[in-house]
Formats: C-alpha cells, structure tokens, sequence
C-alpha cells in the first residue's frame, strides 16, 4: 500500500551508480513527489554528511530513510539509524548490492523506488562486531588484505578482476595462518586458519549461487573457517570465494552461532586487527566479539 505524505530522508553516495548523484536524484525525486511524498535529499562528499543527515532527518519527524549506493554506503546509513525508530529503504547503487538482492529488492533504480513506495517493511537482523553493525558479512584474514591492495590500484584504472587477481596471489604469498582463539556459543577452540568469514544469517555455498541468503531472519551468525593448506590450494580457494563459485568442501568448515569472541593470544604485539565489515575494511581492537542482533532493523521490500 502506497505511503502518500511520509517524510523522507534519500541519502546518495556521490560516487555510486553509473550516472551522477545528481541524476539519480532528479528520477527517484519525481517518483517519490509523484507518490506524495517529502523527500529530503542528501548527496554524500565528505565525511561528516551522513552524522548531519541523519541528525536532521530525526529532528525533522522523518520515518524512512533511504540509503542510495552500494553495500558499503547502506552498511554506513544502517548503522546511522540502528537504534532508532526509522524504516531502512535501499536504492541499490552500487556492483554487488548484495543485502538488496537477499532481500529481492529490484537493482533496476526506479523498481527500487517503486518499492519504498508501495512496498512492505520487515524486520531482520544484523550482525554485530565490536559494537558496529554489518548487513552481510565480516571476514578477518586473507580478504581484509586483498581489499585494501585492491583499492590501493583501483583509482590507476586497471580493471577490477586483474587487480583481484593480482592481490591475491601477493596476499597469499605472504599471508600466514592466524592462530586464533575463537569462543563460540560458551565452547572454546584454538584453530590455525588463513581466513575466517562470519555471516549476518547462513549463506549458500554451493555453484554460482554462492554467497545469496535464504533468510535473514533465523537469528544466527555463521561463522566460515578456511582449512586449506598449501598456496595453490589457497589461492583457487580465495579466488572461488572472490568470484561467487565457492562451495562446502573440506576445506571450508561451518559453524552458526548467536555471539563468537576471536582473540589472537599467542601474538601478544597484535592488539589490532583489519577486519573487513561489508566490504569496508577498518581496524578493531581485540578481541572480536560478533553478535547476532535479531529483527532489530525495519527494511521496505517487495510487498
């Protein structure tokens, strides 16, 4: 059912989308103006935009705020919001856009507006991690670093995969097994593992169905520990779970959790580590304490 007179906060990241910010506003601004709405639009250029947008969207009465850009910005605005009695919509902006597409929400932009229109809100849940919330995942180990190599080159204009590529077989050649402390669920185990993967709900792991959700309502992590040993067996590994074609194998072992504490004990000079949180990579400090937080985010799907 249509939602006419609702105010709206649109949040743009500036450089999502294949088109400008700008234009993206001018077509989802007429459809919301069409369908009633306020909508109060906001295009992300530095970095204090998204506190102020949002500060000035809960003193305004807003209801709705939509994130418009990929993982990484919708990861930026739902933590924004978390806690707060607003509703989540999602123009899917960005390459992956991976939670719209769990969700089944359109990535064409205007069938992505249509939803926040007339569609329907529900709860899921969301991961936690040291206090920051993720949509999809968080991974420590070979991947956090493959990332930052892979921005690092991004901006020379070689294409992505090369540079995929590229970073991991650098990364694998030096990357060793983190020895790891892992708690989980109260039942504590030492494991020695390259790269260790932790789902908000399970993924399927199998074909090129890879990395998709059934559920983001079952109210677990899950938690992916990757067992292969030898360099080559590590970078086909890596580069399947890069490329969507990963599957559960003896080389990947599986565990859902509601909470896991990962902590580096036998390194005492590592008190910091780069963790990757829905593609962005940022330092935390240990140990790593992840939670499931169910049905504590209210998103527009598809009715």
């Amino acid at each position: 059912m249509t939602r006419s007179r609702e105010r709206i906060a649109v949040i743009l990241n500036a450089g999502s989308g294949d088109g400008s910010a700008e234009a993206t506003e001018a077509v989802v601004g007429g459809i919301f103006r069409d369908a009633g709405f306020d909508a109060r639009f906001t295009i992300l250029r530095g970095p204090d935009d998204l506190t102020r947008a949002i500060d000035a969207a809960i003193a305004d009465g807003v209801t709705i705020v939509v994130a418009g850009g990929g993982d990484g910005t919708v990861n930026s605005v739902a933590n924004a919001i978390h806690g707060h009695d607003l509703t989540l919509g999602v123009l899917p902006l960005g390459t992956l856009n991976h939670f719209a597409k769990d969700l089944g929400i359109p990535v064409v932009t205007e069938e992505a507006a249509a939803v926040i229109v007339a569609g329907k809100s529900v709860l899921v849940d969301v991961g936690d991690v040291n206090g920051r919330v993720f949509l999809n995942n968080s991974s420590l180990g070979l991947y956090p670093r493959i990332v930052q190599l892979r921005e690092r080159y991004k901006a020379r204009g070689i294409e992505k995969w090369i540079v995929a590529a590229w970073a991991t077989m650098r990364v694998t050649r030096q990357q060793k097994p983190m020895r790891m402390q892992l708690v989980v669920d109260g039942h504590d185990v030492v494991r020695s593992t390259p790269l260790l993967f932790v789902g908000n709900n399970e993924y399927r792991m199998s074909g090129f169905e890879a990395g998709s959700r059934e559920s983001l309502t079952a109210g677990k992590l899950a938690l992916y520990l990757v067992k292969a040993e030898g360099r080559w067996r590590l970078i086909t590994l890596v580069w399947r779970i890069l490329t969507g074609t990963a599957t559960e194998s003896g080389e990947m072992a599986m565990a859902s959790a509601a909470e896991a504490t990962i902590d580096l004990p036998f390194d005492v000079s590592v008190t910091q580590l780069a963790v990757a949180v829905d593609g962005e990579v940022t330092t935390l400090s240990l140990p790593l304490r992840y939670s499931i937080r169910p049905a504590s985010l209210r998103v527009l799907v598809p009715a």
